[in-house]
């Protein structure tokens, strides 16, 4: 059972390990475009609008339907 209880506290370790190694390649070479400030602004409206998108279509997906 030892065994099994160490197993099992791997892996929410492992979901973070791999959460940081991902966002570390996807944003260091943002961060080394990010220096041209035309491309920063072009960056940070992306980032901008990806955030509002997600948002409306999460609230979508969760509203309940209207009654006609």
């Amino acid at each position: 059972m030892r065994d099994f209880l160490l197993n099992v506290t791997r892996y929410p370790r492992y979901l973070i390990a791999f959460g940081l190694g991902v966002a570390n390649s996807v944003l260091a070479p943002l961060a080394a475009r990010g220096r041209n400030p035309v491309t920063a602004v072009a960056l940070i409206g992306a980032a901008i609008s990806g955030v509002l998108s997600l948002g409306l279509v999460l609230r979508a997906m969760v509203m309940p339907t209207p009654l006609a």
